[in-house]
């Protein structure tokens, strides 16, 4: 029987060759850690979107059984809140809808530090994390609907209510989603937006002042 030869001889590498893998994983590392570290920011932000999908629907559907208005066009003796728009609370607009909403859950944004309310009984403005365009409507798809409620004038709300007009300096708080925010328009789609594109939103809602209802 022939003896098996152990003593392979392996070819170390030359300090070319270290320094070229050392290379490669270098700049694999700059390729992909930055993806890899967005990932946490953009997950609340997807979801954000999809809870204010869903908060849109909600709306569409009420129009669709209250003559096409939304609850804020509608008195409260037909099952709106149009009467008590003008105090500035949230909460009521999405309890009216609370069966198409099905649950509160969607009214907290991920990237929101705010307490989850467990039902809509309990619910209160400080578990919701969205405003209400109180001069919404279905016919008018350009303008806003509801959206993250770090929206700002430069100013304070007056009377909870946040006052904007397209020669004001519109834009987003580093509260939620560090300076930027989601809408949800009249139509009920949704847009990611900048502060510039809000300014824009703004000129083409063919509102000249919207009121937002802020929680």
């Amino acid at each position: 029987m022939r003896a098996i030869c152990t003593n392979r001889q392996f070819k170390a590498l030359t300090l070319v060759e270290v320094l070229v893998v050392i290379a490669v994983i270098g700049v694999l590392f700059a390729v992909f850690m930055p993806a890899m570290s967005h990932r946490p920011m953009r997950a609340p932000r997807i979801m954000c979107t999809n809870n204010l999908k869903q908060i849109g629907l909600a709306f569409l559907i009420f129009a669709n059984d209250h003559h096409e208005k939304y609850p804020m066009e509608i008195p409260v003796v037909e099952g709106g809140t149009k009467g008590i728009a003008g105090f500035g609370v949230v909460v009521p607009h999405f309890l009216v809808m609370s069966n198409e909403l099905n649950t509160p859950k969607v009214l907290l944004c991920p990237a929101d530090k705010r307490t989850l309310g467990m039902n809509f009984p309990e619910l209160r403005d400080v578990n919701v994390s969205y405003f209400v365009g109180l001069d919404a409507s279905q016919t008018n798809v350009q303008s806003l609907l509801a959206g993250d409620r770090n929206i700002t004038n430069g100013g304070s709300a007056n009377n909870r209510i946040l006052l904007l007009t397209t020669n004001q300096p519109v834009g987003w708080t580093m509260e939620i989603h560090r300076g930027s925010g989601n809408l949800s328009l009249g139509d009920g789609s949704v847009q990611q937006m900048t502060g510039g594109r809000l300014r824009d939103q703004l000129r083409a809602s063919g509102v000249a002042t919207n009121r937002l209802a802020i929680p």
